[in-house]
This record gives structure tokens, sequence and C-alpha cells, in this order.
């Protein structure tokens, strides 16, 4: 008698179907009429007001231009499949936010549920869309290799945090191929001692239980381009954005085990502990 097929194999399998090449092409002839439309429609209105004097006016307490960002990168999220879901209590400003990198798609979540200025490479400023988005959304940008620059986005930073605003940041410096999360460069979290405020952990899972961790992770050779492109196409997935328990400021001695104990948590809800 001929086995069933075991339950991965059926996971598989639906995958496979849902990938499908006439599937795909169903989604493109949707989707990109929509992401048009939000780059060249939508896109010149949330700049438009996100810009002074009108941008820092506050409706039910909220800044006017933090409300557009959340929106607009929400729709962005929702044109590629990405149901974004938040969780956890999120700090009041400021707060030193780190997460898990995953891919591009990161900066653009995490805008989706919460304003902050992220730290990004320099290459970012140049992507479209994002990078636009980006340059407007308080962002800090950094020349990878060059201590002057991090030294430069460090300073910022603290600048930013004593201002009262929260900064958003990725302490592995660098995104993978979704299968592992890296080491925390401690570093980074000079920022928060030095302005004495507290650092929050973000979970990062697509796909239910992260199971698109892989997937939405740029493949080998793959540049922006192509993986902007690739998950245009890809199966509608939810995203969990999961804010765990905060350090507050004299939890944990110096910016080494601050690290560890940020990498810890995001780790242990990676992992569904």
């Amino acid at each position: 008698m001929e086995e069933a097929p075991s339950h991965t194999a059926g996971m598989v399998v639906n995958l496979v179907r849902m990938n499908s090449p006439f599937r795909r092409a169903l989604r493109y002839s949707w989707r990109i009429p929509l992401l048009l439309w939000h780059a060249l429609v939508d896109l010149p209105v949330t700049m438009l007001l996100m810009v002074s004097p009108w941008g820092e006016w506050e409706i039910a307490g909220r800044r006017i231009d933090h409300r557009v960002v959340r929106w607009w990168s929400r729709w962005l999220m929702r044109i590629y499949g990405l149901d974004v879901r938040a969780s956890g209590t999120q700090l009041p400003d400021p707060v030193l936010f780190v997460a898990n990198h995953v891919g591009w798609t990161d900066i653009v979540v995490l805008h989706s549920t919460r304003m902050m200025g992220f730290v990004a490479k320099r290459e970012i400023a140049g992507w479209p869309l994002v990078g636009w988005m980006a340059k407007r959304g308080q962002t800090i940008f950094h020349q990878r290799g060059s201590q002057e620059s991090l030294g430069d986005v460090l300073q910022q930073m603290v600048e930013r945090l004593r201002e009262g605003h929260s900064v958003g940041a990725f302490p592995e410096g660098g995104t993978r191929d979704g299968r592992e999360l890296g080491p925390f460069h401690a570093r980074l979290f000079y920022a928060s001692v030095e302005a004495n405020v507290a650092v929050q952990p973000v979970a990062l899972r697509y796909g239910h239980g992260g199971e698109a961790q892989t997937i939405v992770a740029f493949r080998k050779r793959e540049n922006f381009a192509q993986n902007f492109w690739r998950l245009l196409g890809e199966p509608a997935r939810v995203v969990d954005v999961v804010y765990l328990a905060p350090i507050l400021p004299g939890e944990a001695e110096g910016r080494r085990r601050i690290a560890e104990l940020a990498r810890e948590r995001i780790a242990a809800a990676l992992h569904g502990t």
C-alpha cells in the first residue's frame, strides 16, 4: 500500500501550487497597477503632508507626518500581500528599538506600526520608494566599513534620543538568509546608555511562526530590484511585529550585556518561547 504524504510534504506541494507561474502572473496583474498608484499618487500626497507646518500638527495626540508615514507604509505592505500585525506594549518616546533584520521590508513593516528614525546603510537612500520615504522618515544613514561614519551615526542617535525622538536599529549589522539570528553588535547600544533611555527589542516574523523568513530574505546574489520584484508576486502572508519586554536604564550593566539581553529576547520570540 502506498504511504500517505507527510504533513511537511503536503505543505511543500501547497507552496508550489500557490507559487505557480499562473498564480504569480495573476498577482502581478493587480499588484503592479496598485504599486504604481501608490508611488505616483499616494507618495506625493504623503510627502506634501509631511512638510512644515501641517506635518507637525496633531490629530488625536499624534503628528500628521507620523500618521501618514504609518499609513503609506502599511498600504505598501498590503500591496505586497503582507498583513502586518503588531502585538505587545510599545514604550512611549524616546526609545531605542532594536529588531532582527530579514530584508528591505523590515523598515517599512516597523514604520507601519510606529514612527521611528532608523539607522540604515547609505545605499538605501537610492532605492526606489523605500529610499524616498526613508529620507523623510528621520533615517540616519551609515556608510558600512567606515569608523568615522559610525561615530557620527552614534552621536546623531544620542542627540535624537535626548531630543525625545525614538530610533530604530538592526544590531546584526546587515541581512542574512533568514535562517538564523546573527550576533548583535554591542557598540550600537552606546546611544541608549549615553542618552539613558530604554531599549525595546522587537521580533519580526514573516508568515505563520516565521515560516517565510527565508522567502523574504535576499537570496544569494539577489539585489534589491530582483528581491523587490520577486516579493511582489508572492502569496499573501501575515507579518507579526512583536514588541517585547524592554530593557530599562539600569537593568543591565554595560552595552554588551544590553545587546545580549536584547538578542536573547528576540531569539526566544522567533522560536515561539
